[in-house]
């Protein structure tokens, strides 16, 4: 019932659709959101998640899960990270996976919602520990789909393999256009 509430909404009413699924069997891993360019594609995940009425979580600072925060939170997919300086979030993240039976966990690569030329390598190092797929997901605006794509495995070299991510999101629109992923050309 939940999922046809979700779907009405989404679809119905926004006019959006999801592209593609994750395989239920795949119980870990990393999904990449990209672009990330506005705060609405929270609320694109949480929708998403509810139409493919799978666990998808996401993790944030430890100090937003506070009464009557908290609810809200873990009812969303949300896992408390405890961000002190000294303590490695590659593996306190990695650690988090070899806890959890079923952990699938959604990151922007981008970390900002600003125009960004490189991504933040964390999520790479995350899976590669984790021993996780990575699965790039593109947000886009301009199509009104959310599209998944194949489970892609690290294969430890970041220089061959970012570029195989990044090309999953060439022709993709952000909410806000101007900001939307766009990898710096290579000078030669």
């Amino acid at each position: 019932m939940k999922q046809i509430f979700y779907k009405f909404i989404f679809c119905k009413l926004f006019g959006w659709k999801v592209v593609g699924t994750i395989d239920p069997k795949i119980e870990k891993c990393v999904l990449i959101a990209v672009p990330h360019t506005s705060w609405m594609d929270f609320f694109l995940g949480i929708f998403t998640r509810g139409i493919l009425d799978i666990s998808i979580n996401y993790v944030a600072k430890k100090e937003l899960f506070v009464f009557p925060f908290n609810f809200f939170f873990k009812w969303t997919g949300g896992t408390p990270l405890n961000r002190k300086k000294n303590e490695n979030k590659v593996d306190t993240i990695a650690k988090i996976f070899q806890d959890s039976k079923v952990f699938r966990l959604a990151i922007a690569p981008e970390g900002t919602r600003k125009k960004v030329y490189k991504w933040k390598t964390g999520f790479y190092y995350i899976a590669l520990k984790a021993n996780v797929p990575i699965i790039p997901v593109a947000f886009d605006y301009g199509k009104k789909e959310v599209v998944f794509n194949n489970p892609f495995y690290p294969s430890g070299n970041i220089e061959v393999d970012i570029p195989i991510l990044e090309s999953h999101f060439k022709e993709i629109i952000g909410k806000v256009h101007k900001f939307s992923y766009e990898p710096k050309p290579k000078s030669f």
